[in-house]
């Protein structure tokens, strides 16, 4: 049986400097992004880089492909880059519901979010999970609130 490869790491920064920017990093990503990249700098295993971080092999790897790829620009918690999934419902759909809200449900009782969630799926002409019914009811009600709070006599 052979050994696994090592993986190496491009000299972007020394590991003087890496040691540094994981010693000093302020977020925890972006501190343990640090601290892999450094650990395979100096001929770690990933298996021990592993064992050391809590990460499996497989997210090392890709932390030190992304790095050796894009260099220290690389690393850190990049979720805040991703601006989400469009809305289900667009600006004027957004409108309609508020208006929809305002009255009885389709069936003339209260709305709740399985109610919300089936006016949005006749709209958008696809399922609706439950979830997202909710998260518009709370946000119509949310926004009612303000409303509220902003009105002057």
């Amino acid at each position: 049986m052979s050994m696994p490869k090592r993986v190496t790491i491009q000299p972007h920064l020394s590991i003087e400097e890496l040691e540094r920017r994981y010693r000093k990093a302020k977020d925890p990503v972006e501190r343990t992004h640090y601290q892999i990249v450094w650990l395979l700098a100096q001929d770690k295993r990933t298996e021990e880089v592993s064992m050391t971080t809590s990460y499996s092999c497989d997210w090392i790897r890709k932390v030190a492909r992304r790095y050796n790829r894009l260099g220290p620009d690389a690393l850190g918690d990049r979720r805040h880059e991703n601006p989400g999934g469009e809305p289900l419902l667009n600006k004027l759909q957004q409108a309609e519901l508020a208006k929809a809200l305002q009255g009885p449900a389709p069936d003339g009782g209260t709305w709740n979010s399985r109610k919300v969630a089936e006016w949005i799926s006749d709209r958008i002409h696809r399922p609706v999970a439950l979830q997202r019914g909710w998260d518009y009811l709370k946000q119509s009600s949310r926004l009612k609130s303000e409303c509220r709070t902003l009105k002057v006599d």
